[in-house]
């Protein structure tokens, strides 16, 4: 197979709105010991894409300066080192950048084989979200079996897969979302009980849900003034974990409840982490995500998908919160 020199993309050429975005040509990713190159075939949207476009989340050292996490396609190339993987073989891959692109890089064990009975727009929603909430919830977070999981923002691409695994898993799980289409499709996806956080105080909902007792991890993607009224909503040994910043990086809080109820507060971002820690991930979502994904327990949810070049308007909507699920671009 001879690969071109060139290839289309995607970049931010000015920070900001999502009018920064610009098509443009860029040399085909040389591959470094470990890596493998793929053809992508559809390339998933995410809240990092867009805090990155705005020039508040740097891309790791040696990573791509494109956007751009998780895609799925074709391998077209291997580097020394890799035997898991061949020329040919379809797979879903993390990546740290470069995602808006007809052709990116990712160490090979960052990719996860397409769950079978998906097609490749399908798998391109799946790995930076799964990642994240197995890291997350999973191993951060502890969650056990029987325990109830609340979910701020469930209609996201995080939320519909938090739901949709944590009851995999055997919890019980509540959402916050901002619309009541947004709560049914929660719902839908298997949620216990979605809350409007526009008409509903969440921690007087999940109080009532729960009798009283309060829920055993939040995943919260708001922080801020969430924070303290979070701590209010946890059971005792309760598990906050933050994994963005929507509300505000500061907020006030009582730590007399962290002690009383002997509350773990913690957070993380996936993209800077190791290659073997991101790896590990990956051979947890094979084992134990995949099967469930394959037998129809854990479906993707796409809410649309755009042009490469029209990036920008997948931002726009991303933005506009209109979307319920994942947002994809195809080369």
């Amino acid at each position: 197979m001879t690969l071109p020199k060139n290839m289309r993309a995607v970049e931010i050429a000015v920070p900001g709105g999502p009018e920064g975005l610009k098509p443009t040509i860029r040399p085909v990713p040389e591959l470094r010991p470990g890596e493998v190159l793929i053809r992508v075939a559809a390339a998933g949207v995410n809240g990092p894409d867009l805090v990155q476009r705005r020039g508040s989340y740097p891309p790791p050292p040696g990573a791509s300066d494109l956007p751009g996490l998780e895609v799925a396609g074709t391998i077209a190339a291997v580097a020394g080192g890799v035997t898991s993987l061949k020329v040919g073989d379809e797979v879903c891959a993390l990546l740290t950048g470069g995602g808006y692109a007809e052709y990116c890089a990712t160490p090979a064990g960052l990719c996860l084989p397409v769950p079978k009975g998906l097609d490749l727009v399908q798998a391109a929603s799946l790995p930076e979200t799964y990642f994240t909430v197995w890291s997350n919830v999973m191993d951060r977070g502890r969650l056990a079996a029987g325990e109830t999981l609340l979910v701020q923002g469930g209609g996201s691409g995080i939320g519909v897969a938090a739901i949709q695994m944590a009851k995999a898993f055997g919890n019980r799980v509540l959402v916050t979302a901002g619309s009541a289409e947004k709560c049914a499709a929660c719902e839908k996806l298997g949620a216990d009980k979605a809350i409007n956080y526009r008409n509903e105080d969440f921690v007087e909902a999940a109080r009532q849900f729960t009798d009283n007792k309060g829920v055993d991890v939040i995943l919260d993607m708001v922080a801020g003034d969430y924070v303290a009224r979070e701590l209010k909503l946890l059971a005792p040994d309760g598990r906050l974990v933050i994994i963005a910043l929507l509300g505000g990086a500061k907020g006030t809080v009582d730590f007399s409840a962290v002690m009383l109820k002997r509350l773990t507060v913690t957070g993380s971002t996936l993209r800077p982490r190791p290659v073997e820690f991101k790896a590990a991930i990956a051979q947890n979502l094979k084992s134990k995500v995949w099967p469930l994904i394959e037998a129809g327990k854990i479906k993707p949810v796409i809410h649309s998908t755009f042009a490469l070049a029209d990036a920008a308007k997948a931002h726009t909507l991303m933005e506009s919160g209109g979307h319920i699920g994942k947002v994809v671009l195809i080369p």
